[in-house]
């Protein structure tokens, strides 16, 4: 996601209602987020699908490597060949099916 501008990215509920077209064509067009306000206070965050999907993915992959860290911390570890014969085990159940 692109860098917000504070001075081109910030937009009153009441001005997105009537330019909601022009802000969506914008945020996918650059890439940055829009800021709507209620009340002059954030609301809510309008980007693109690709920023949204970036993000969340980003979210999962730290939340995959933040559970890594704590089980690694627990002692709940396991070696490569422990892992591979472990694969190689599951692999030779599923192919005599």
């Amino acid at each position: 996601m692109r860098a917000m501008c504070v001075s081109e990215d910030i937009v009153p509920v009441s001005q997105f209602k009537t330019e909601a077209a022009g802000w969506l064509k914008r945020c996918t067009a650059t890439g940055r987020a829009v800021v709507i306000t209620q009340n002059g206070k954030p609301a809510g965050v309008l980007a693109s699908p690709t920023v949204f999907d970036e993000l969340t993915e980003r979210k999962r992959f730290v939340a995959a490597v933040e559970e890594g860290l704590r089980d690694a911390e627990a002692g709940r570890l396991a070696d490569h060949a422990s892992v591979v014969s472990e694969l190689h085990q599951r692999y030779r159940k599923h192919s005599s099916r």
